[in-house]
């Protein structure tokens, strides 16, 4: 494999100016500059980027902290980044927090190890004061899906209380009072944001919201089916459920199914996130929409201008928040 020297050699030129040229940053004569660009295709030379960072100080490359991968929520916010990294000529780094506050600095520490300055940050689990002092040290560190008013300009967020009270609002406007509710202990932000919006809105329309009608299980199919077939269990009745989000919501249905209960006719479903399975499983579900698309590509794109310009953009913190709206289907009905 060539080197920076078989290409200064090949070239006439001192390593030093092979360098600058491949910098594109220094000034070089158009003559040396020809030069060196022939030998290095006559060479098939490729530069190493970890040695071409120390000059310049940066890798091009975005660092990516989310909680896992394989949730198709985070798969979806990953793809958007890249998207958006890519058509700026930066490449991804992803790293996992897997819902752990020690592995969400860990995987934070090993992006800027990486000379990663911009990074976007999916935390669930770190202190609000951690997160506040990585903004002040990492140039281009952005969160994502968590509002945190001292970098407020650093957070896109979502107004996971107001989804909640979104989806509440829709199941009683169907005429629906025994509710109960699929939530999570893994995701405490979100979660505990929109359970206060159900309780908010359910409170507006005279439904007192008990413990005995909240159940909680792991933010996935098998822990919306668990903790439906606990309330079952515990002769909970109900005519709707309101689930922490769409992967919950289709455990819900193939429990609910297996009873014989039909769906919607017997009992309505209403999840969060609007991720690609909520189009497909049957009934489609109703569900709120969460556009992380929209906003993982924002949180990319201002991760980025924060490296670029050194400074945090004029635009206004409230910018930055996106609301909630309700999708449709087939998995809700009158009750």
């Amino acid at each position: 494999m060539a080197t920076i020297k078989d290409v200064a050699k090949l070239a006439g030129a001192s390593p030093a100016t092979v360098s600058r040229v491949l910098s594109s940053n220094a000034v070089v004569s158009p003559k040396t500059k020809a030069r060196v660009e022939k030998a290095i295709a006559e060479l098939d030379f490729r530069p190493n980027a970890h040695a071409r960072a120390l000059v310049s100080q940066s890798t091009n490359t975005i660092g990516v902290v989310i909680s896992q991968l394989a949730d198709p929520f985070f798969a979806q916010m990953a793809s958007s980044i890249e998207d958006v990294a890519k058509k700026r000529q930066f490449k991804v780094l992803i790293s996992t927090g897997s819902l752990d506050a020690q592995k969400e600095l860990t995987a934070i520490k090993s992006l800027q190890a990486q000379r990663c300055e911009a990074m976007v940050v999916n935390s669930k689990a770190l202190d609000d004061d951690v997160l506040i002092d990585l903004a002040q040290r990492i140039p281009g560190f952005v969160l994502i899906n968590k509002y945190i008013p001292q970098i407020s300009e650093r957070c896109v967020w979502f107004d996971n209380i107001g989804g909640g009270k979104v989806m509440a609002d829709y199941v009683t406007s169907l005429g629906h009072k025994n509710i109960v509710v699929l939530s999570t202990k893994d995701r405490v932000y979100d979660a505990t944001h929109r359970l206060n919006g159900i309780r908010e809105s359910l409170l507006s329309h005279n439904i007192a919201l008990s413990e005995q009608h909240i159940a909680y299980g792991s933010p996935d199919y098998s822990g919306g089916r668990t903790a439906i077939e606990t309330l079952l269990q515990q002769g909970v009745k109900f005519s709707a459920v309101l689930c922490y989000n769409d992967a919950m919501a289709t455990g819900v249905i193939s429990a609910l199914t297996d009873t014989g209960a039909r769906i919607p006719e017997d009992v309505s479903i209403i999840g969060f996130d609007d991720v690609l399975l909520a189009k497909y499983c049957m009934p489609k579900l109703t569900t709120v929409k969460y556009p992380i698309d929209i906003m993982a590509r924002k949180a990319t794109e201002l991760a980025l201008s924060l490296i670029v310009k050194d400074k945090i953009p004029n635009d206004n913190a409230k910018d930055y928040q996106y609301k909630p709206f309700l999708v449709k289907r087939e998995s809700a009905s009158k009750c």
